[in-house]
């Protein structure tokens, strides 16, 4: 028999009832809380009729629930304080300044780390920035070896946080393994939280750089889960498995994650949207592979980082050329009008 939110709705008066702490807790927040609920198992059943790996929603202990949401009253920000129903004035630290023009629409308290989080979505109402005149277009190439290579010849170098830091990651973490102390889970919890904002950082200090300098970005249309799934399993005749590289692709897939093209890519779309400019997907088919000076299709592994043509006789770095195939086919959609 499925039970909907509204069906656990009209429970929650019987439910304060029994619990009666929960009185304390703003109703909307309880009523929130129903609706993730309710949006996990509708997810959950779509992906069952779909055919995917459905992912029972898993249940949230006080440990792995981390924020709470007002989504339409009993909060209010006034100077440099936060009126949150239940929980009294917060003093916080506005990071952007609220005017008037601003309609709030929902408050949520996140605990991200060490650290408390008041996030507040805000309707503005303005007008859509007209897309400029592309006269300085750019393809990118994103990779693991360097981040990204720009069709201008350019290399943005891999920060890789998460590597730097693994062998002191490694330390804390086995301390705590042995002692359980509080302590010691802040301190790991810290060092997560400080790689997680070196990367933010950097992804939005690169992506900033590139929207300001040029009106049309293109680069591949990813699909980083898909990249990043584990190897099948490889049977024997015994009933046993063999070695199907999973332990390399690990650490391939940490270096997926540990770089954060999707984020990057993320940040490029939105940012380019409110500067006018084009943000522009295609294609990855073959990228690598096919001479940007001829179309030649030129077959080489990953391990062959140089292009060589023998039709044409180019020779250039491979991330290069499949940059310079990235741009083409960005500016190509761009004339076609996004077909």
């Amino acid at each position: 028999k499925p039970v909907s939110y509204k069906d656990q709705a009209n429970e929650l008066p019987q439910f304060k009832e029994s619990f009666p702490d929960f009185k304390t807790v703003h109703s909307q927040i309880l009523q929130d809380v129903l609706k993730r609920l309710d949006k996990s198992f509708q997810h959950f059943f779509r992906r069952v009729k779909q055919g995917d790996t459905p992912g029972y929603p898993r249940f949230k202990g006080k440990e792995r629930f981390h924020s709470i949401s007002y989504p339409q009253s009993g909060f209010s920000v006034t100077g440099s304080r936060i009126y949150l129903s239940g929980i009294g004035k917060v003093r916080v630290r506005v990071h952007r300044d609220i005017t008037r023009a601003m309609q709030i629409k929902t408050c949520t308290i996140k605990k991200s780390g060490n650290h408390w989080y008041g996030i507040l979505s805000v309707e503005l109402q303005s007008a859509p920035v007209p897309k400029k005149v592309v006269t300085n277009p750019v393809g990118i190439d994103l990779g693991l070896s360097t981040f990204a290579t720009i069709s201008n010849g350019e290399i943005i170098d891999n920060p890789r946080y998460l590597r730097h830091s693994e062998k002191k990651l490694a330390l804390i973490q086995a301390a705590y393994a042995l002692r359980k102390t509080k302590a010691f889970k802040r301190k790991m919890t810290t060092l997560h939280q400080k790689i997680a904002n070196q990367r933010y950082d950097f992804l939005h200090k690169e992506s900033t750089k590139l929207v300001n300098r040029f009106d049309l970005i293109a680069f591949e249309d990813l699909s980083i889960k898909n990249m990043a799934q584990r190897c099948k399993p490889v049977q024997t005749e015994g009933g046993g498995f063999a070695s199907n590289g999973q332990t390399a692709k690990s650490g391939l897939n940490k270096s997926i994650y540990d770089a954060g093209w999707g984020k990057f890519i993320a940040m490029l779309i939105y940012k380019a949207e409110s500067a006018g400019s084009y943000a522009i997907a295609v294609n990855p088919y073959n990228t690598s592979q096919i001479c940007s000076g001829c179309g030649t299709i030129v077959k080489k592994t990953l391990k062959k980082r140089q292009h060589d043509c023998p039709v044409c006789g180019r020779s250039v770095d491979r991330d290069l050329n499949a940059s310079y195939n990235i741009l083409r086919l960005g500016t190509d959609r761009v004339k076609e009008g996004f077909a």
